[in-house]
């Protein structure tokens, strides 16, 4: 049976339904097609698609998520790939979509997210188990929000995502929707993720600068050279998946946020 769905590009994207042979392109998206149960199905994902581990190595790479194998992808024979705005390229999208039915999700929020989780489960016919996701979600984010109130955490944060140059995640980004609901104000005025100096840095009274174990691997040793620019703030590693992984990987964000908040309310 054919089915058509309109994706979150506005894009009309008819697949063989139930699709049986599925390729993501999206590391966040991948684990979360794994947690629906789609075992069988997934045949394809990036080198980036490590959750969980012991289906990524049984699984054929196509590549990674900004420079993938379009030869490899076309010997497989998808009948459904799933790919995102932000993290895949427009040039790589258009020649799959050519042969192939290619779902994109274009998430800024949580509730972008959560939109996702349904409209996936309702593209692989796996809508219970995408709502059941939902309801922990929904329930899980509304109370780190309460709790970031009670707690009365209200920090000036700056997130930065690269080095050299330094790179930040600013305003209409995932990462700046996640940072609200745990009490934080993103320095950042830019959109997307603009180049900063630590410089920059510092004439924003930030409280707090988080970095993140990806894209770029931030370690102890930045933490002291960003330290010695701006002594006034505190400097914290943080899990990246966590701030910036929208699929099933934000029910286990969750208790890691429960855990943050009660490490910043010591500062």
């Amino acid at each position: 049976m054919q089915k058509t769905f309109t994706d979150q590009m506005g894009r009309e994207v008819t697949i063989n339904f139930p699709p049986k042979r599925i390729i993501s392109i999206v590391p966040s998206q991948t684990e979360l097609l794994f947690d629906l149960g789609l075992d069988q199905e997934i045949i394809g994902l990036t080198k980036f698609c490590i959750h969980p581990i012991e289906k990524f190595a049984e699984r054929t790479k196509v590549g990674g998520t900004k420079k993938l194998n379009i030869e490899l992808i076309r010997d497989l024979k998808p009948d459904l790939i799933i790919g995102n705005k932000e993290e895949n390229t427009q040039s790589d999208i258009e020649e799959l979509e050519a042969d192939f039915s290619v779902w994109m999700s274009d998430i800024f929020t949580l509730d972008d997210a959560m939109k996702t989780i349904g409209q996936i489960g309702a593209l692989v016919d796996r809508e219970p188990e995408a709502s059941y996701l939902n309801h922990l979600i929904s329930a899980g984010f509304n109370d780190l929000k309460a709790l970031a109130l009670q707690h009365r955490i209200d920090k000036k944060v700056a997130y930065l995502i690269w080095r050299k140059p330094y790179m930040a995640a600013g305003k209409n980004t995932f990462i700046n929707d996640i940072l609200l609901f745990n009490g934080m104000t993103n320095v950042i005025e830019d959109e997307r993720y603009p180049a900063v100096t630590l410089q920059q840095l510092k004439t924003t009274n930030c409280e707090l600068i988080l970095l993140s174990s990806e894209p770029y691997p931030f370690s102890e040793k930045h933490m002291e050279e960003i330290q010695a620019a701006i002594p006034e703030a505190k400097i914290i590693l943080v899990d990246g998946e966590m701030f910036s992984w929208y699929g099933s990987r934000l029910v286990k964000a969750v208790q890691y946020f429960f855990e943050f908040q009660k490490q910043i309310t010591s500062f």
